[in-house]
């Protein structure tokens, strides 16, 4: 690299969206070593664990280098890009992008470490995913061991951690334990960012008993992940007989995926895909809900020809003009009605402070298949929606999801959600819970069937509800009443307007 001044030298790095995202994978770039950026130039698009989005760089200049290629799942804060703002034109060098993954405070020049009390001078604004503003930390660091100690250390620890799990051998935790950093001493409050701290807690680790890889000795996700799979493979070696039924294993499965998928032949038997972007959250999520949520599912089949009568007429009104209107629009009505019939079904359970939080507002979530995998946005205060609103607020959602655009804040928040399997042939399903909501409504496909109707067997368009909710905070009768007042008003819409 061409030595320059730390002024000529600006290093841009991977911002945090501020919504708990530590990690994020660079889809492409649209920049190239020599090419000239301007403020505000988006120069990549990267997906996080919710959404792809595009990053905008905050200074002018000839680009020096990119410090990652595409398909690099990159920790927030480190520098990904580094820009000569001196306005000369010394030679751009070639990237040399997977040979080293820089520590985010490490700077491109070289440069003396800083002292371990010593704290950094300000650098100006810092770039975020939804704007810039975000003040400098002030934080002090501790000594850390050189980039490549630590990586070295933490290659060893993985390698051993994952060979344990799959043949449970004691020899690969010997070797693990002697090569891994030693973890947080007694009475010393272990170092990780909230989303770990959460992610330990839903696994049952004990971070006092991790070692840490990241920077500074930072407990990271890989690490609690590792965690997991040296347990599960000690519990292997002690009682091998029994049938690996624990949680943590699709987790454990996440630490074991290749960094990246190899070339499959025509005749391959096999293809190994990388688990990581939303699918990886997908995974985590469910792991998390299933095995926290005592999850309770109820059933109801019922004659929605009325309902869809009123979906066609809907079509027909003026007041809906260049509005979706589709038997999903109504569910949802439906279903806020019905929460508000039955307010209580509207929380969620604090863990930490052995709460039960009502929630006096309703942000309606909706599954959506995405090229990306399944999302979730929902609709804020759809409870107080017109049902204009209501049509214009769902086409808006999920045109936006199948463009693969849903930003992370319009994932955030939900409450209930609607799955409607019916869009596949499906009649029906046991959904799991999105984390932190208390309800989930699966829609089956609307089928014309044999149903009595006044006392005759007569054609009618049915379809079959499931409603799964948290056992801790609804109890049977309130799940009963919400799925019961759903049916209601899809097989009498009429009800909409009554029940209002």
């Amino acid at each position: 690299m061409t030595t320059m001044t730390d002024a000529a030298l600006a290093e841009f790095k991977m911002p945090d969206v501020g919504e708990g995202l530590t990690e994020a994978e660079i889809l492409k770039w649209f920049v190239a070593p020599g090419d000239t950026v301007t403020d505000g130039q988006v120069v990549c698009e990267v997906e996080t664990a919710k959404a792809a989005v595009e990053l905008p760089i905050p200074f002018n200049g000839v680009v020096r280098e990119l410090r990652f290629p595409e398909g690099t799942t990159v920790d927030v804060g480190q520098v990904i890009i580094a820009v000569d703002v001196s306005g000369g034109s010394a030679p751009a060098e070639p990237a040399a992008p997977a040979e080293t993954e820089a520590p985010a405070e490490t700077a491109a020049t070289p440069v003396q470490e800083a002292a371990p009390e010593e704290e950094a001078a300000p650098t100006g604004r810092q770039p975020v995913l939804v704007g810039y503003g975000v003040a400098e930390s002030s934080t002090k660091r501790r000594a850390r061991k050189s980039a490549q100690d630590q990586a070295e250390a933490a290659g060893t620890y993985y390698a051993a951690a994952v060979q344990a799990e799959l043949n449970g051998s004691g020899a690969a935790d010997v070797a693990a334990e002697a090569a891994a950093p030693a973890p947080a001493r007694v009475g010393e409050r272990p170092l990780a960012k909230p989303p770990v701290r959460k992610l330990a807690k839903d696994l049952g680790v004990d971070l006092t008993a991790v070692v840490p890889s990241g920077p500074d000795g930072i407990i990271t996700r890989e690490d609690v992940h590792a965690a997991v799979a040296q347990a599960s493979a000690q519990a292997a070696q002690t009682a091998p007989a029994q049938a690996p039924v624990s949680a943590p294993q699709p987790v454990a499965a996440e630490t074991a995926a290749p960094a990246a998928a190899p070339a499959a032949g025509t005749d391959a038997r096999e293809t190994r895909i990388p688990v990581k972007g939303v699918r990886k959250a997908i995974a985590q999520a469910m792991v998390g809900s299933a095995f926290t949520a005592p999850h309770v599912t109820e059933f109801v089949t019922v004659d929605v020809t009325r309902t869809m009568k009123l979906v066609e007429e809907l079509k027909q009104d003026k007041a809906f003009a260049g509005l979706r209107v589709n038997p999903l629009l109504l569910i949802s009505k439906a279903l806020l009605v019905a929460i508000r019939r039955n307010p209580d079904v509207n929380a969620a359970w604090d863990e930490a402070n052995q709460e039960i939080v009502q929630k006096h507002y309703v942000n309606l979530g909706i599954a959506a298949a995405t090229p990306r995998g399944l999302v979730v946005p929902n609709i804020k205060d759809a409870h107080a929606k017109t049902l204009p609103e209501l049509a214009a607020s769902l086409g808006e959602l999920v045109s936006t999801a199948k463009d693969g655009k849903t930003t992370p804040a319009a994932m955030q928040g939900g409450t209930v959600t609607i799955s409607n399997v019916g869009v596949f042939g499906v009649d029906t399903g046991t959904p799991i819970l999105n984390p932190g909501e208390s309800a989930i409504l699966a829609v089956g496909a609307i089928k014309l069937q044999p149903w009595v109707h006044k006392g005759k067997v007569k054609p009618r368009q049915v379809t079959t509800l499931a409603l799964s909710f948290d056992h801790r905070l609804v109890d049977g009768e309130l799940g009963s009443k919400v799925l019961a007042d759903v049916a209601a008003i899809l097989e009498q819409p009429k009800r909409l307007i009554t029940w209002a």
